[in-house]
């Protein structure tokens, strides 16, 4: 039997804080990190609640033991190079710069941040010329060479960007590539920031909630935008348990599938988000009543939460297992959600807990089934399945089980 790939570091950084303790502490009382805006500024930020994280940039340099002011880094990199902090606290950074490793990093929107308030300088003939330093963060794969440097690691590097299923796409990479002995241990996540790109990008789309999202409700009205970073080392469960490292979960299954029906909307039936599920559990080797929990892509979309609930309405039926959207909680932090919400999974198995789905109120008509409106404790959860579903049609779904 081929070797399974086990999750053992994780690094975070959303609106809810940084850190496995201060988001396992809001997820327990149902604290949001949805806001109003301190930070983005937009002709449309004092319109909507948002997923920002209070530090600012400054902040975030600080922390990391960076300049002030017109360092080079954008708020992407800042909040990657946070997260991995964090996940490296309780990691021995030697053997990651003396072993294989792979660094699967993921992003959507680059430095986006930075470039929307310098590009009127940029582009004038005397404009300031120590702003050229940030045009080539618009790539997204800046934030992660800037990343790996930054900690001296010197990783085979791949950027992925599949909207809102990037860093769940970044895990699949990282454990196929240590499956096949390409390498020994992969760090795979993602980070974006907010950007009034954006806000104003989604808001043309009007799928935004000026208020607090509510996903899988009859009166959902959009989601709301967060921006976030988290990262998940992975190795096989032999090399974890030769260097006595604690084992947080098995990254049983995975699986991606493409709906191919719409540039921005799911299929309507949901048969792509069934697809995917089926495939991740198949791989997993389970039956669908093996899954004791699924946190759901939810984003609280008209066509998403549809198309999604009845998807899991049809593999798992009537005895469906509990599901939440955690969106609620940190906003939609794209290409971050993912992995985001992959933590929260595994947390909520290794916590034995349901995580809620806030703001849930109103059954949807089109549903027989609806989300865990609250906390549900003592669980005892071997399996749990997490969703991430971005636009193109690009599904992920990830298993996660207890070692």
């Amino acid at each position: 039997m081929a070797e399974r790939v086990v999750v053992t570091g994780i690094g975070i950084i959303s609106a809810l804080g940084t850190g496995r303790d201060a988001h396992i502490s809001s997820l327990r009382h149902g604290r949001t990190g949805v806001t109003p805006a301190i930070h983005l500024q937009s002709i449309h930020t004092a319109e909507f609640v948002l997923g920002e994280i209070p530090a600012s940039n400054d902040d975030l340099a600080i922390s990391l033991g960076l300049p002030t002011g017109d360092n080079g880094y954008t708020r992407t990199t800042l909040l990657s190079l946070a997260a991995m902090q964090d996940l490296l606290q309780n990691t021995d950074v030697d053997l990651l710069r003396r072993e294989a490793l792979a660094f699967i990093n993921a992003n959507t929107v680059g430095g986006m941040s930075k470039m929307e308030d310098i590009y009127m300088d940029v582009i004038s003939p005397h404009g300031d010329e120590r702003n050229i330093k940030y045009i080539n963060t618009l790539d997204c794969a800046d934030s992660t060479e800037t990343v790996a440097a930054h900690f001296g690691l010197k990783p085979f590097m791949a950027t992925i960007s599949t909207a809102c299923s990037s860093s769940s796409n970044a895990l699949m990479v990282g454990a196929r590539m240590i499956k096949q002995g390409v390498v020994k241990r992969a760090i795979c996540g993602g980070g974006d920031a907010l950007s009034r790109f954006t806000l104003n990008g989604f808001y043309s789309l009007k799928n935004v909630d000026k208020n607090n999202c509510k996903p899988f409700d009859q009166n959902r009205n959009g989601l709301n935008l967060g921006e976030a970073a988290a990262y998940c080392l992975l190795e096989t469960e032999s090399d974890a348990r030769a260097r006595g490292a604690h084992i947080i979960a098995v990254l049983s299954g995975y699986a991606n599938t493409n709906d191919a029906y719409h540039p921005t909307a799911p299929s309507p039936t949901g048969e792509g988000a069934v697809n995917t599920m089926q495939k991740a559990l198949e791989m997993a080797g389970l039956q669908p009543q093996d899954i004791g929990y699924i946190n759901a892509h939810g984003t609280a979309t008209q066509n998403n939460d549809l198309a999604e609930g009845l998807a899991i309405q049809k593999l798992f039926g009537p005895q469906h297992p509990s599901f939440s959207s955690t969106k609620p909680f940190t906003g939609h932090t794209l290409a971050a959600a993912g992995v985001i919400e992959a933590i929260f999974s595994v947390w909520a198995m290794e916590e034995g807990i349901i995580i809620p789905n806030l703001n849930s109120e109103t059954q949807m008509d089109e549903l027989q089934i609806k989300p865990a409106s609250a906390l549900v404790e003592n669980v005892r959860l071997q399996h749990v399945l997490s969703n991430s579903f971005g636009f193109g049609g690009s599904n992920v779904s990830l298993v996660f089980s207890k070692a």
